[in-house]
């Protein structure tokens, strides 16, 4: 129970840390930026589908418990 409860604690902690990215992407798009800047906020949001993609395979295959909360 206790991997759980930790499994859980890090998923939390990836879903908070995808949230900061996000805000800070929602401040840069709302601006003109260059070739080499859109590079990156794309390169960024590539990593952001690619995490959730990794995350809810773990949660599929059970990784995440089932007594964590919901």
């Amino acid at each position: 129970m206790k991997d759980d409860n930790t499994s859980y604690d890090t998923l939390v902690e990836l879903f908070e840390s995808i949230e900061r990215l996000l805000s800070r992407l929602d401040i840069y798009v709302k601006f003109p930026f260059s070739v080499a800047m859109r590079k990156i906020v794309v390169k960024a949001i590539e990593e952001v589908f690619s995490t959730l993609a990794l995350a809810t395979k773990q949660v599929k295959q059970g990784r995440i418990g089932k007594s964590c909360p919901r």
